[in-house]
């Protein structure tokens, strides 16, 4: 029961949508949370539980395509999560140090100063790889042969896989809390082959091959010395080989190879990396947030002011608060001042409109802008770093 009430805390505060039944926390804890909670253990306990059908919708994405979501409901959610606690410990000692998505005590900026650290020290030939829509191809029998090596347990076992049908034939959904752990135990044997390459090419205290992967997110850096021209079409061979094994394709079209030395640039985890030469004349790696990610904020942004146009600018200021002081403390460990300083003018300038078009309204005349300013100091948060 102590696991399955972990599981609700943990469903409760990742949110999201309802599922079908369109059943959300607040009726479940109006009805009785622990009389909730006892249905599912008992179902659990007599090998009744059964996963529900995910409900299924598409968000637009750029280039005018969609994403499809399976979205489960909230009581297969809290089982599916009950799961993951259960099984991360025991998968968690098989995983690499290159692999960082979704892991305790693990998180993205650690991957990208890797990334940056790697570069620095001469692995400025960069391997850009884009999975062919991985968590759709993911063979659910490949899988199950993979889990099937540390875990012994027939009803877990029978779980996973009726979880794993509710998403179609093939694949796993990205909305269910067991997907980022499937993905690293899917995922874990190309970890180990890049592991091993990292071993095979060290000289002595220099590495000449480092890599990250966040999820299906993946980048391979190795020494750009003509002497080590082989070693970019070896790793690559070795990955499609691994791949291969798999099921999985490389996106032959998006995956691309670049060379910092050269002034090109690749992304990784909302960051654009380019050289940069200081002022002491040292090279440098120069880390920017993604334009799309400056322009996915402000979308929200926008939606936000949209939505309370016709009420009071504290209202919308609440809601966009935390979302700007999310944005700041994730790129604040890149060289983000410029995208900073954009964003907290576009932000001012936005309150300033609002504030003088309510005081129009009300009193038949424009405010002064210092008024509007004043507003901000009060309530927008951003700060400006480089």
């Amino acid at each position: 029961m102590e696991t399955l009430e972990e599981a609700y805390k943990l469903t409760k505060k990742s949110n999201g949508a309802p599922g079908i039944d369109g059943m959300t926390f607040e009726l479940i804890e109006a009805e009785g949370l622990e009389k909730y909670l006892q249905q599912i253990r008992h179902e659990l306990i007599t090998k009744t539980y059964s996963p529900n059908r995910n409900r299924r919708k598409e968000i637009p994405k750029s280039g005018g395509k969609f994403r499809k979501l399976n979205i489960p409901y909230i009581r297969d959610r809290i089982v599916q999560t009950a799961l993951k606690l259960i099984l991360e410990p025991i998968f968690e000692s098989d995983f690499q140090k290159g692999s960082y998505g979704y892991r305790p005590k693990r998180n993205a900026h650690e991957a990208v100063q890797k990334v940056t650290e790697a570069a620095i020290k001469g692995n400025t030939k960069v391997i850009d790889v884009d999975l062919k829509s991985y968590f759709d191809n993911v063979r659910h029998h490949i899988l199950m042969e993979k889990i099937a090596k540390r875990i012994n347990d027939k009803e877990i076992m029978r779980m996973i896989k009726l979880i794993l049908k509710t998403g179609g034939k093939r694949g796993i959904a990205q909305e269910s809390p067991l997907s980022p752990l499937l993905s690293n135990i899917y995922l874990n044997e190309v970890d180990k082959m890049l592991e091993k390459a990292k071993e095979v090419t060290k000289e002595g205290k220099y590495q000449r091959m480092e890599y990250a992967r966040w999820a299906d997110d993946l980048v391979i850096l190795i020494s750009e010395h003509p002497k080590r021209e082989w070693l970019e079409r070896a790793v690559y061979r070795r990955l499609e080989e691994e791949l291969a094994k798999l099921e999985v394709r490389v996106n032959e079209e998006k995956t691309k190879v670049i060379n910092l030395k050269k002034g090109e640039t690749f992304s990784f985890l909302g960051f654009d990396f380019q050289e940069n030469i200081t002022r002491q004349g040292k090279w440098n790696v120069r880390k920017t947030p993604q334009m799309k990610a400056r322009t996915n904020l402000l979308r929200k942004l926008k939606e936000i002011f949209r939505r309370y146009k016709s009420q009071p600018i504290k209202r919308a200021i609440h809601d966009i608060n935390p979302i700007l002081r999310g944005w700041v403390n994730y790129f604040r460990i890149g060289n983000s001042g410029r995208k900073f300083n954009y964003v907290k003018h576009w932000v001012e300038k936005k309150v300033r409109c609002n504030l003088m078009r309510a005081r129009k309204a009300k009193k038949g005349f424009g405010g002064r802008s210092g008024v509007a300013n004043g507003y901000t100091k009060r309530w927008v948060y951003i700060q400006t770093t480089e």
